[in-house]
């Protein structure tokens, strides 16, 4: 139960921060987050050290807790991609993590058709098929997990350690988008089809066109993201 309330005021408090409701330089006392947020002083106090371990906040005697401007804030924390993938300014979110993932998936796709080991290659294909059978059924859940597991293990193959450590951050963009309805209905085709031909390329050890496809499946997503975004605006 502790535990439980721990993390729901984690996610209050951080979710505030992440979408300015607590803007950069407010000042907040424990005893005030206790009455704010009705939790215990343990619970504040643990809340507001994660908070710090990721750069939101730092706290001074006599002072309080005080909100830290954005460009100190650890960025690839998947708590706060989530916070943000779940406020009023995701569009924006989702543009800058995008243009990340443009910049490392299509690499990373490149080092692993050179480096992936024979199970590697071999599991990365049994999720494109995965992916191809789910997205015929519209089982987009099921899909979402599929997908996840592909692109976690296609920045592990990578064998760039700095990469592997991204997949977090892959993985909330991908759910953020489900969740959010910003999936189509049905996976596109195109981008199942660039899927089979990522991992077909690690397969036969193709590096350049393994690069090419996964950029073309970012490209395609950032597409699909500027559709939904505009459909659900002028929605």
């Amino acid at each position: 139960m502790g535990s439980d309330r721990h993390d729901q005021v984690l996610d209050e408090l951080g979710a505030a921060i992440a979408n300015g409701e607590l803007a950069p330089g407010a000042v907040l006392r424990s005893d005030e987050l206790q009455e704010r947020y009705g939790a215990s002083r343990t619970v504040a106090r643990e809340v507001v050290r994660v908070l710090e371990t990721m750069g939101l906040t730092s706290s001074r005697r006599r002072v309080g807790v005080t909100v830290r401007e954005p460009a100190e804030w650890n960025h690839y924390d998947p708590r706060l991609i989530r916070w943000q993938l779940d406020g009023e300014d995701r569009s924006r979110a989702l543009r800058t993590l995008t243009e990340l993932r443009s910049g490392v998936e299509p690499c990373a796709a490149r080092f692993a058709a050179l480096r992936a080991t024979p199970e590697e290659r071999g599991r990365l294909r049994a999720l494109a098929s995965h992916l191809e059978s789910t997205a015929r059924a519209r089982d987009l859940e099921t899909f979402l997990g599929h997908d996840v597991a592909f692109h976690d293990l296609l920045l592990s193959a990578s064998r760039n350690p700095m990469f592997a450590q991204l997949s977090s951050v892959v993985a909330e963009v991908l759910s953020g988008r489900t969740e959010h309805g910003l999936m189509p209905d049905e996976p596109q085709p195109e981008a199942v089809a660039l899927h089979v031909a990522v991992a077909d390329a690690v397969g036969r050890g193709d590096a350049g066109r393994a690069e090419q496809a996964m950029r073309e499946i970012v490209e395609q997503a950032r597409d699909e993201i500027a559709v939904a975004v505009s459909s659900n605006l002028s929605g």
